[in-house]
């Protein structure tokens, strides 16, 4: 009979588990671990690793920053654990603080790639507009009192839509290789006080969805038209584009595979 060493008896293969998480991103200084406040990223990786009973870290898909909400992030780490994939999200949220909250787990293989994989995300950006501000949509919208013009919006919104060089919808801080990127759909509803704006697209610049809202604010509010959009494209100068409105009300909606 072969022999089997003791490594061979108990050691399991790696298995890469894949998490979907929503998060508050208020008391967070972003997705990324950092030496000035509490992130995201730490906070999985402690209750990763607690679960496992060893020291594991978790690869996301994207960096939200300070402030930003989620509803489909999305990353993976690998373990030997035998747990059936899907009961990771219950074993982990018990010990995750209220505003983190897995979604969904699942077994990839072990050669996906959360960041690399994906084919694109979906943001929204929401504004509360109206006279005076509503307490309890204080975290996840950003109140703007002035009436705003949302077909004005809609239609700067259209000319977003396509491939550009977005450089002038870029932080000057951005690490990206290229400034292209493609807006599969952009566009902006009202329902009630809330407007939204929707951006779905390949990838997104530093701070590139908070400053187009920023920029469709001001065309909402009578500052800019909506036909300066091309303009914009073609000054490749970030002075030209609007503010970068407050990340308060952005949220990442889903990674898109």
């Amino acid at each position: 009979m072969k022999n089997i060493n003791e490594n061979e008896k108990t050691e399991n293969p790696l298995r890469r588990i894949k998490l979907t998480v929503a998060y508050d991103g208020t008391n967070y200084v972003g997705w990324q671990t950092q030496p000035n406040g509490v992130s995201i990223e730490e906070k999985l990786d402690g209750a990763v690793s607690r679960l496992t009973g060893r020291p594991t870290r978790v690869i996301g898909a994207s960096r939200t920053d300070s402030g930003v909400h989620a509803l489909g992030a999305v990353c993976t780490f690998d373990t030997d654990m035998q747990m059936p994939a899907e009961k990771f999200t219950f074993a982990l949220n018990p010990l995750l603080p209220d505003d983190i909250v897995i979604q969904a787990s699942e077994e990839v293989d072990i050669t996906f790639h959360p960041r690399y994989d994906a084919k694109g995300k979906i943001y929204v950006y929401k504004i509360l507009n109206r006279r005076l501000n509503l307490p309890l949509q204080r975290f996840d919208t950003y109140f703007y009192y002035k009436s705003l013009d949302v077909e004005r919006m809609d239609e700067a919104a259209q000319h977003l839509q396509g491939t550009h060089d977005f450089i002038s919808f870029a932080s000057p801080h951005f690490t990206a290789k290229t400034t292209i990127r493609t807006l599969y759909e952009c566009n902006v509803r009202k329902d009630g006080d809330i407007i939204t704006i929707y951006v779905k697209g390949d990838g997104f610049l530093y701070n590139m969805v908070r400053i187009i809202a920023g920029t469709l604010i001001r065309v909402g509010a009578g500052a800019m038209e909506p036909s300066q959009i091309p303009a914009i494209f073609d000054a490749k100068d970030r002075d030209a584009a609007g503010p970068t409105a407050p990340a308060k009300g952005l949220t990442l909606v889903e990674t898109l595979y």
